[in-house]
């Protein structure tokens, strides 16, 4: 815990830096500004970043009424975890995918897409929901949710400089003693710096939630599956609701069918790996009975 909350404070200082770089690349008087924006957008990506993900996704809560088994593998995945139950939102996204949020266990939240419940069998849900669940108990659920808020946040003032750029709105930065190529540039490479800052604590969080996960479903070969057709679901179907600053939330890469620099830059470790890795601890069912 100690060492997802050190995570979570770099996280806020380096994404703030990218702002505050920004700022000082456009002048004095825009450096103050920013210093104020990257202030307000701590405070709010630390107690609301699991309520901006949801909307950014569109998610609605799932009344028990509606899924009264999927909300019964929540509850008793959680009590296996020791946390409290989380609450149940839905994505309507034919891409079949899933993700955690929220500041801590009491505020945990378990997302699913239209298409992951249409497509996948219910033991293979199962290992997803866990998986899901693993990762709010292992406490990694703000280090990623306020990284997505925080990098959501610097790519729209990215784009919106950018935007005003090419409409001359960088000529007072001159006049304030910025430079507006400057600008332009901080402007561009913000959001990639923003996504390489997520790099750095997406990769590692997902095995440790796929061995949680799987002791916690005791069904590891059943993660393993659901792995696989979400890999080629998401391959398949392009999603709607996703965003790249968020991408590192989801079980399995949204991207994944996406060519260039957004599949050069994912925030998931390789597929095979992962897979791998499953099957092995398949092959030592002492290792994870519970």
């Amino acid at each position: 815990m100690r060492m997802n909350t050190f995570k979570t404070f770099l996280l806020l200082g380096a994404l703030s830096a990218i702002l505050v770089s920004i700022g000082g690349a456009m002048g004095p008087g825009a450096m103050t500004v920013f210093v104020a924006l990257a202030l307000a957008m701590n405070f709010g990506a630390w107690f609301w970043s699991d309520r901006v993900v949801l909307r950014m996704h569109g998610a609605q809560p799932l009344d028990a009424a509606e899924a009264p088994e999927l909300h019964g593998m929540v509850r008793e995945l959680a009590a296996r975890a020791g946390i409290p139950t989380p609450r149940l939102y839905l994505v309507d996204d034919a891409q079949p995918n899933a993700f955690a949020t929220g500041r801590n266990p009491e505020h945990g939240v378990v997302a699913v897409t239209t298409g992951l419940l249409r497509l996948l069998p219910r033991q293979e849900v199962r290992g997803v929901i866990a998986h899901e669940i693993a990762h709010i108990a292992n406490r990694d659920i703000l280090v990623a949710s306020v990284a997505a808020a925080m990098a959501a946040a610097v790519s729209f003032v990215g784009n919106a400089l950018q935007f005003s750029a090419l409409f001359g709105g960088t000529q007072s930065s001159d006049e304030e003693g910025g430079s507006p190529v400057g600008a332009l540039v901080m402007a561009i490479v913000a959001p990639i710096a923003a996504t390489l800052v997520q790099l750095g604590i997406s990769r590692s969080r997902e095995y440790m939630a796929d061995e949680l996960g799987a002791r916690l479903a005791g069904d590891p070969e059943s993660l393993a599956r659901a792995l696989e057709r979400l890999h080629q679901g998401t391959a398949l179907i392009p999603s709607e609701a996703a965003r790249p600053a968020t991408a590192s939330l989801f079980i399995v890469n949204p991207f994944a069918g996406a060519g260039g620099l957004t599949r050069l830059f994912s925030t998931h470790p390789p597929m095979e790996d992962r897979v791998a890795r499953l099957r092995a601890l398949a092959r030592a069912p002492r290792a994870f009975a519970a």
